[in-house]
């Protein structure tokens, strides 16, 4: 069940129960009330053809066929002056019907934990993404975009040879696997600026034809306590999505120097 169909649901249940409820006070709640001096007024007339006793609560036909509530404070007296005048009496238990329990109890509870659940289960799922400013800056380059080689990285040949097996490693690593070999989990590229480091490993991913992510160390390191460590989780849960792929972390050192 997808999140949308799953609130969805939640709102639909609460609307029904909601709507249920409200039927169910309408119904007990239609007659219009009566003061109960007039009811007196109208018993002593002759007027009252039907009452309905449950407790004190009083609903009434009059003999125009017209119907009220009314509640009498002195039930055993108003017996006697409905025997008196020959009104119909008919008697209910005045414990709630377990009917009336449910509406009464039952359901507001219900609805409440509900909708306790509903807005835990929401601020939950927000709680567990990352914040905008805590999710990583890396700059994403598809394997589908026009690709960099080998082949565009002037000069250092050495650097370049050694790197390929990192190349053949990703594009078939159930063949080393099969001898017993483990891809390496990095290769640390040193070099002063501008001598084509992250060329080379933009030209790793071109050549094994997987995605690359940039990322600055600098980045790495906020103020706010925990933000950098959120941008590392945040990177490499992405990367891992994509995988087999390439994250080059620039200007590492940043991390150390703090």
């Amino acid at each position: 069940m997808t999140k949308l169909v799953y609130t969805l649901f939640l709102i639909a249940v609460l609307g029904i129960i909601g709507f249920a409820t409200a039927l169910f006070w309408k119904l007990e709640n239609t007659r219009p009330p009566l003061k109960y001096n007039d009811f007196l007024t109208n018993l002593e007339n002759s007027e009252i053809a039907e009452v309905h006793l449950k407790g004190g609560n009083i609903s009434l036909t009059d003999i125009y066929g017209r119907e009220f509530s009314t509640f009498s404070p002195d039930v055993d007296t108003l017996m006697g002056k409905l025997v008196q005048k020959k009104v119909a009496i008919i008697t209910e238990d005045d414990r709630p019907s377990p009917f009336g329990n449910f509406f009464t109890v039952t359901l507001p509870i219900s609805i409440i934990l509900i909708g306790g659940l509903l807005v835990m289960r929401t601020q939950q799922r927000k709680s567990e993404e990352e914040p905008e400013f805590a999710k990583n800056k890396a700059i994403h380059f598809d394997k589908n975009n026009k690709p960099i080689t080998f082949d565009d990285v002037a000069g250092i040949p050495e650097a370049k040879e050694e790197l390929k097996e990192i190349v053949n490693f990703l594009k078939e690593p159930k063949k080393f696997s099969r001898l017993g070999a483990s891809l390496p989990k990095g290769v640390l590229l040193q070099g002063l600026p501008g001598t084509g480091k992250t060329l080379l490993a933009k030209a790793i991913a071109g050549e094994a034809g997987v995605p690359f992510y940039s990322f600055s160390g600098s980045d790495f390191v906020e103020m706010f306590v925990g933000v950098g460590a959120s941008r590392v989780r945040d990177l490499f849960r992405e990367a891992k999505k994509n995988a087999p792929c390439i994250v080059f972390i620039d200007e590492i050192d940043a991390v150390g120097a703090h």
